[in-house]
Protein backbone atom coordinates (compact mmCIF):
# COMPACT_ATOMS: atom_id res chain seq x y z
CA UNK A 1 0.00 0.00 0.00
CA UNK A 2 1.37 3.41 -1.01
CA UNK A 3 1.71 5.97 1.75
CA UNK A 4 -0.51 9.04 1.39
CA UNK A 5 1.96 11.95 1.55
CA UNK A 6 0.02 14.87 0.05
CA UNK A 7 -3.66 15.80 0.07
CA UNK A 8 -4.35 18.80 -2.16
CA UNK A 9 -7.73 20.48 -2.08
CA UNK A 10 -8.34 22.58 -5.17
CA UNK A 11 -10.06 25.95 -5.22
CA UNK A 12 -9.55 29.67 -5.77
CA UNK A 13 -7.83 31.66 -3.00
CA UNK A 14 -9.58 35.06 -3.06
CA UNK A 15 -12.25 35.97 -0.50
CA UNK A 16 -14.84 36.31 -3.28
CA UNK A 17 -14.61 32.53 -3.88
CA UNK A 18 -15.10 31.38 -0.28
CA UNK A 19 -17.92 28.82 -0.05
CA UNK A 20 -18.39 28.59 -3.83
CA UNK A 21 -18.96 25.25 -5.56
CA UNK A 22 -15.55 25.42 -7.22
CA UNK A 23 -13.93 25.61 -3.76
CA UNK A 24 -15.25 22.29 -2.45
CA UNK A 25 -11.68 20.93 -2.49
CA UNK A 26 -10.61 23.72 -0.11
CA UNK A 27 -13.67 23.04 2.08
CA UNK A 28 -12.80 19.35 2.45
CA UNK A 29 -9.15 20.02 3.31
CA UNK A 30 -10.17 22.79 5.75
CA UNK A 31 -12.66 20.45 7.43
CA UNK A 32 -10.00 17.70 7.67
CA UNK A 33 -7.48 20.14 9.18
CA UNK A 34 -10.02 21.36 11.73
CA UNK A 35 -11.05 17.79 12.62
CA UNK A 36 -7.40 16.72 13.03
CA UNK A 37 -6.42 19.89 14.93
CA UNK A 38 -3.82 21.12 12.44
CA UNK A 39 -3.33 24.69 11.26
CA UNK A 40 -2.44 25.98 7.81
CA UNK A 41 0.58 28.20 7.21
CA UNK A 42 0.96 30.40 4.15
CA UNK A 43 4.03 29.72 2.00
CA UNK A 44 4.94 32.18 -0.74
CA UNK A 45 7.75 30.04 -2.18
CA UNK A 46 5.44 27.01 -2.41
CA UNK A 47 2.43 29.09 -3.58
CA UNK A 48 0.07 27.41 -1.13
CA UNK A 49 -1.40 27.23 2.33
CA UNK A 50 -0.10 24.02 3.87
CA UNK A 51 -0.24 21.98 7.07
CA UNK A 52 1.28 18.79 8.40
CA UNK A 53 -1.11 15.99 9.35
CA UNK A 54 1.27 13.40 10.74
CA UNK A 55 3.40 12.27 7.78
CA UNK A 56 0.95 13.77 5.28
CA UNK A 57 0.96 17.31 3.91
CA UNK A 58 -2.33 19.13 3.39
CA UNK A 59 -2.22 21.84 0.72
CA UNK A 60 -4.44 24.51 -0.79
CA UNK A 61 -2.77 26.05 -3.87
CA UNK A 62 -2.82 29.85 -4.05
CA UNK A 63 -2.32 29.81 -7.82
CA UNK A 64 -6.02 29.78 -8.72
CA UNK A 65 -7.71 26.69 -10.09
CA UNK A 66 -6.35 26.76 -13.64
CA UNK A 67 -2.73 26.87 -12.39
CA UNK A 68 -3.04 24.37 -9.51
CA UNK A 69 -0.28 22.22 -11.00
CA UNK A 70 2.25 25.02 -10.54
CA UNK A 71 1.93 24.87 -6.73
CA UNK A 72 1.51 21.09 -6.54
CA UNK A 73 4.56 20.64 -8.78
CA UNK A 74 6.68 22.76 -6.43
CA UNK A 75 5.57 20.76 -3.36
CA UNK A 76 6.10 17.42 -5.07
CA UNK A 77 9.60 18.41 -6.16
CA UNK A 78 10.59 19.89 -2.78
CA UNK A 79 9.33 16.94 -0.70
CA UNK A 80 10.16 14.26 -3.31
CA UNK A 81 6.60 12.93 -3.41
CA UNK A 82 5.63 10.36 -6.03
CA UNK A 83 2.40 11.07 -7.97
CA UNK A 84 0.92 7.82 -6.57
CA UNK A 85 1.29 9.30 -3.05
CA UNK A 86 -0.95 12.28 -3.87
CA UNK A 87 -4.71 12.64 -3.41
CA UNK A 88 -6.35 15.65 -5.08
CA UNK A 89 -9.82 16.70 -3.88
CA UNK A 90 -11.77 18.49 -6.60
CA UNK A 91 -15.31 19.57 -7.51
CA UNK A 92 -17.13 17.70 -10.29
CA UNK A 93 -20.17 19.04 -12.15
CA UNK A 94 -20.79 15.63 -13.77
CA UNK A 95 -21.64 14.08 -10.40
CA UNK A 96 -24.90 14.86 -8.61
CA UNK A 97 -24.60 17.09 -5.53
CA UNK A 98 -23.33 14.99 -2.64
CA UNK A 99 -21.95 12.09 -4.69
CA UNK A 100 -18.28 11.14 -4.29
CA UNK A 101 -16.03 9.26 -6.70
CA UNK A 102 -12.53 8.13 -5.76
CA UNK A 103 -10.13 6.98 -8.49
CA UNK A 104 -6.44 5.94 -8.46
CA UNK A 105 -5.71 7.89 -11.67
CA UNK A 106 -7.37 9.15 -14.84
CA UNK A 107 -7.96 12.03 -17.19
CA UNK A 108 -8.86 15.60 -16.29
CA UNK A 109 -12.52 15.02 -17.21
CA UNK A 110 -12.71 18.60 -18.44
CA UNK A 111 -11.59 20.05 -15.09
CA UNK A 112 -8.93 22.74 -15.55
CA UNK A 113 -7.41 22.24 -12.10
CA UNK A 114 -6.80 18.54 -12.81
CA UNK A 115 -5.57 19.42 -16.31
CA UNK A 116 -2.94 21.72 -14.80
CA UNK A 117 -1.76 19.05 -12.35
CA UNK A 118 -1.63 16.42 -15.10
CA UNK A 119 0.59 18.76 -17.15
CA UNK A 120 3.09 18.70 -14.25
CA UNK A 121 2.77 15.13 -12.94
CA UNK A 122 0.99 12.94 -15.47
CA UNK A 123 -2.26 11.11 -14.66
CA UNK A 124 -1.01 8.70 -11.96
CA UNK A 125 -2.29 10.51 -8.86
CA UNK A 126 -5.42 9.72 -6.86
CA UNK A 127 -8.38 12.02 -7.15
CA UNK A 128 -11.52 12.39 -5.10
CA UNK A 129 -14.24 13.99 -7.20
CA UNK A 130 -16.90 15.73 -5.12
CA UNK A 131 -20.24 16.18 -6.86
CA UNK A 132 -21.55 19.72 -7.20
CA UNK A 133 -24.03 18.77 -9.96
CA UNK A 134 -25.44 20.82 -12.81
CA UNK A 135 -27.97 20.61 -15.58
CA UNK A 136 -26.90 23.93 -17.04
CA UNK A 137 -25.47 24.59 -20.48
CA UNK A 138 -21.98 25.94 -21.05
CA UNK A 139 -23.17 29.56 -20.96
CA UNK A 140 -24.34 29.35 -17.33
CA UNK A 141 -21.65 26.92 -16.19
CA UNK A 142 -19.13 29.51 -14.98
CA UNK A 143 -21.78 31.21 -12.86
CA UNK A 144 -22.76 27.83 -11.44
CA UNK A 145 -19.29 26.67 -10.37
CA UNK A 146 -18.34 30.12 -9.06
CA UNK A 147 -21.69 30.48 -7.29
CA UNK A 148 -22.52 29.62 -3.72
CA UNK A 149 -24.67 26.70 -2.69
CA UNK A 150 -28.39 27.42 -2.27
CA UNK A 151 -29.90 27.38 1.22
CA UNK A 152 -31.75 24.12 0.48
CA UNK A 153 -28.42 22.46 -0.53
CA UNK A 154 -26.41 23.35 2.58
CA UNK A 155 -27.31 20.28 4.64
CA UNK A 156 -26.33 18.00 1.73
CA UNK A 157 -23.09 19.97 1.30
CA UNK A 158 -22.17 19.61 4.99
CA UNK A 159 -22.80 15.87 4.84
CA UNK A 160 -20.82 15.60 1.60
CA UNK A 161 -17.82 17.46 3.06
CA UNK A 162 -17.86 15.25 6.18
CA UNK A 163 -18.03 12.09 4.01
CA UNK A 164 -15.25 13.34 1.71
CA UNK A 165 -13.12 13.93 4.80
CA UNK A 166 -13.80 10.36 5.92
CA UNK A 167 -12.67 9.17 2.48
CA UNK A 168 -9.35 11.01 2.84
CA UNK A 169 -8.83 9.59 6.34
CA UNK A 170 -9.69 6.07 5.14
CA UNK A 171 -7.25 6.32 2.21
CA UNK A 172 -4.52 7.40 4.66
CA UNK A 173 -5.18 4.42 6.93
CA UNK A 174 -6.27 1.67 4.54
CA UNK A 175 -5.24 2.57 1.00
CA UNK A 176 -7.29 3.38 -2.06
CA UNK A 177 -8.73 -0.04 -3.00
CA UNK A 178 -10.47 -0.57 0.33
CA UNK A 179 -11.70 3.04 0.31
CA UNK A 180 -13.09 2.82 -3.23
CA UNK A 181 -15.06 -0.31 -2.26
CA UNK A 182 -16.62 1.50 0.69
CA UNK A 183 -17.26 5.00 -0.62
CA UNK A 184 -17.85 4.88 -4.38
CA UNK A 185 -21.37 3.55 -3.89
CA UNK A 186 -24.31 5.91 -4.18
CA UNK A 187 -25.73 7.00 -0.85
Amino acid sequence: MEQLRLVAGLGNPSAQYIDTRHNVGFMVVDYLAQKQGVTFTRSGPWSCDWAEWGETLLAKPLTYMNRSGDAIGILVHHFKIAPSEILVVVDDIALPLGRLRLRPSGSDGGHNGLKSIIEHLGESFMRLRVGIGTTLGTEQLIGHVLGRFAANERETVQTMIARATEVVEHVAQNGISSTMNLYNRAE
